[in-house]
């Protein structure tokens, strides 16, 4: 943002206003435009970032705002279109999970097969979001201890020595019981933002930009940006939508939400006889 404001030549809190505006903008698009999406297998996961501070590090840190600490964020994709159908911002409890579950059961409009990894607070959140209407199987993964030297085990994922497929409800295919497309997701975001990027400096110092990142990020992923295997974007795929936009577009989205100038009236004439020219 500060490389930004200085090759623009603007203060750096103009950058910020444009990025507050161009997520409000976006949520506010996702919230009416993805609705009723015809899809047939959904993948959900949780990624992990922080703001402000990492969890263990809160406690000593100086004027730590309310919400600072580990932050998850929760995602939905369509697995043949790549489309993100919906994403929620919290922690990782079972109250994050319901609410994720209902925002992504009204963006369905047909019975799907969703498939989750083995984090327990998912089965009384679709339940209470899909009821029996839904083919739900999770996929857990079994990891073992990361070998090599200390260095090694800290900045390396644990080996993943296996997985194990497992039937929660309904009658779900067990060829496409699978998370790996919204896994991949979870990677083009920490590519995307560098909010995301590991051991830098660039995480968010406040929840509600962290909310405007990603807001802006999911639309552009969603109407802009190209997918490379589908050749056209996952929304112009999934049938949400038919045209190829541009920054511009979002831009627009920008425009559209503001409020209109205040234009300059008739000035009011004076009060009493006018005065005589001499």
């Amino acid at each position: 943002m500060r490389a930004i404001s200085r090759v623009a030549d603007v203060s750096i809190n103009t950058v910020t206003k444009l990025l507050v505006d161009a997520g409000e903008a976006c949520a506010a698009y996702h919230h009416e435009t993805v609705r009723d999406v015809e899809c047939r297998k959904v993948q959900c996961d949780e990624t992990w970032s922080f703001c402000y501070a990492k969890q263990k590090n809160v406690a000593h840190a100086t004027a730590a705002p309310e919400r600072a600490g580990d932050v998850w964020t929760w995602t939905a994709i369509d697995a043949d279109h790549k489309m993100i159908l919906a994403y929620e911002v919290g922690d990782r409890s079972g109250a994050t999970a319901i609410e994720f579950m209902d925002d992504l059961r009204g963006r369905l409009a047909n019975h799907v097969q969703l498939t989750t990894d083995g984090h327990k607070a998912y089965l009384e959140a679709v339940e209470g979001a899909f009821g029996g209407y839904v083919d739900y199987a999770q996929l857990v993964k079994l990891y073992g201890e990361a070998g090599g030297k200390s260095s090694e085990q800290r900045y390396s994922p644990a080996e993943c020595t296996g997985i194990r497929k497992r039937t929660v409800e309904g009658r779900p295919d067990p060829a496409h019981i699978s998370t790996s497309y919204v896994e991949r997701s979870n990677l083009t975001m920490r590519m995307g933002m560098r909010r995301f990027t590991r051991l830098t400096n660039a995480f968010s110092k406040k929840i509600e930009n962290h909310l405007h990142m990603l807001s802006l990020f999911f639309v552009h992923y969603n109407f802009v940006r190209v997918h490379k295997s589908l050749r056209m974007t996952p929304a112009m795929a999934a049938g949400v939508a038919d045209t190829l936009h541009d920054m511009e577009w979002i831009v627009g989205l920008i425009d559209a939400r503001m409020p209109e100038p205040n234009r300059p009236g008739p000035r009011p004439r004076m009060g009493g006889r006018p005065r005589k020219s001499k």
